[in-house]
């Protein structure tokens, strides 16, 4: 991994078009050379020979077929949504319901590789899912078969992977006999993601600033083999501010000895946090994804803003992950 990198002088957004930095034909040490001009970041680490999802790319993939950009389409007259979040890239959710994992995964990350895009993906399929969600594999072997076939979808494709939000900061929530499987199920997938994925970086979610402390979080992560994948990821879904969330990381980051990197969603914390993570009133939405200053690598959106957090706050019937056009405006008018 980088082990340094030049002074951040502004967060840059991945969103921008830009041209490739070099033809894709050219060694890869050429294009990691070549595309340090482009974001200001030294070539070296373990980034050097397993790939640079960001150098190799240029710019994160906005997904037109996200159901926010579904609904611009046809509502051309609401430019604010479209340009606000239609517009901006925002992560896919690969679960149960995405049908043949491999086949999905394959037409999203080729969708994103042919635009000369990063895709971000986040898987959410271990069994019973986040706590008190339910869902999910069926048994250990079936969760290992599903992230078998999301890692043989992306293959060498860039991308970035956040895998199982809560699933660590909510074992809690599991009898105390249950945790070394959970666990090993994410070692598997790290493991895998590690082996077999060459230009991903792989992060596991490791909650909020209100999970549990960070020397038992870092703990959990040691447990599931951070060490062997790109970092963590927080607030996933969530609207802790972006300094909560960086302050939190960098505890983590202490409680691990460093050599790891963090991603922090920013989709819907641009009022920070009330306290509550379902659909709650008030919120705004949060800086646009863009590179972070060190040891944070991006800022993401990890939720569509306007995608329900299930049936409850500001949306007491919608289902979890469906786009309402009502929170979207709430978010993007911060009330």
């Amino acid at each position: 991994m980088p082990t340094s990198r030049l002074p951040h002088r502004a967060a840059r957004s991945l969103t921008a078009h830009r041209p490739h930095p070099v033809a894709r034909s050219l060694t890869a040490g050429l294009l990691l050379t070549a595309a340090l001009f482009v974001f200001g970041r030294p070539a070296t680490g373990l980034a050097e020979t397993t790939g640079d999802p960001v150098r190799l790319t240029h710019g994160l993939y906005v997904d037109p077929a996200s159901a926010a950009a579904a609904y611009a389409r046809r509502h051309p007259e609401d430019t604010a949504l479209a340009s606000k979040i239609a517009g901006q890239p925002s992560a896919r959710w690969i679960g149960s319901w995405s049908g043949e994992a491999k086949a999905a995964v394959t037409a999203y990350t080729t969708a994103a590789d042919r635009a000369g895009k990063l895709p971000v993906l986040i898987t959410d399929n271990l069994p019973g899912r986040q706590c008190g969600i339910g869902g999910g594999a069926t048994t250990d072997a079936a969760y290992r078969n599903w992230i078998t076939a999301v890692s043989d979808g992306i293959g060498a494709r860039p991308a970035i992977v956040v895998l199982e939000p809560n699933a660590l900061a909510g074992l809690d929530c599991y009898p105390a006999a249950q945790w070394d499987g959970r666990i090993a199920m994410l070692k598997y997938a790290v493991g895998l993601l590690a082996a077999k994925n060459p230009n991903t970086w792989a992060y596991l979610d490791a909650g909020t600033v209100s999970s549990a402390g960070a020397k038992e979080i870092a703990r959990r992560l040691r447990l599931a083999d951070v060490g062997k994948i790109r970092g963590f990821a927080l607030n996933t879904a969530d609207y802790f501010s972006t300094e909560q969330s960086t302050a939190r990381g960098n505890e983590i980051l202490t409680a691990l000895g460093g050599g790891t990197h963090f991603v922090i969603d920013t989709s819907r914390n641009g009022n920070g946090s009330d306290g509550s993570s379902c659909n709650p009133p008030a919120r705004k939405l949060g800086a646009p994804p863009a590179t972070a200053p060190a040891p944070a690598d991006l800022h993401l959106w990890l939720r569509t803003p306007g995608e329900s957090d299930g049936p409850c706050g500001l949306a007491p019937t919608l289902p979890t992950r469906t786009f309402s056009p009502v929170l979207a405006h709430h978010l993007i008018t911060g009330t």
